[in-house]
């Protein structure tokens, strides 16, 4: 994986990734490796696999692609949520799939929560734009009969 070789987020600005990657070069170079701190973990990379990672993650059509290829793949340990959300703060909208509801993501894009995901119980809910995710808190509610709402 290109961002924990890195040791970079999924969500970080390519300043962050060049800066992170003449970290690994510095820390992997032989005439300055600093066991003392920390930095040891560099020592046995492949400068071509760091500069492959580098190319890919600060290219942002490349990057698309990786991106794109790391969910599918099922690679992903899943993203941290940047923060978390009340439903209440979603926007509600209905349309022919049933109840959505919308929240906008600082990128300009959207993070969605259907019903499905609701039944599901799932929580962490990723932008549509960009590789951001956040935690959407609600809480499922039982009626008399016993079923969840």
């Amino acid at each position: 994986d290109y961002y924990e070789l890195l040791s970079v987020s999924p969500s970080a600005s390519s300043a962050d990734i060049k800066a992170a990657y003449h970290r690994a070069l510095l820390a992997s170079h032989p005439d300055k490796r600093d066991h003392a701190n920390g930095l040891s973990k560099f020592v046995d990379i492949d400068i071509g696999l760091l500069k492959q990672a580098f190319n890919t993650l600060h290219t942002p059509s490349l990057r698309k692609e990786y991106d794109a290829q790391r969910s599918a793949s099922g690679n992903s340990r899943g993203p941290r949520p940047a923060q978390v959300i009340s439903l209440e703060e979603f926007e509600e909208r209905e349309g022919p799939d049933g109840t959505t509801w919308a929240y906008p993501c600082r990128c300009g894009g959207q993070y969605v929560v259907t019903e499905d995901m609701l039944d599901a119980g799932q929580h962490l809910v990723g932008c549509g734009s960009c590789s951001e995710a956040v935690w959407a808190g609600y809480e499922l509610v039982e009626d008399a009969d016993g079923n969840a709402s």
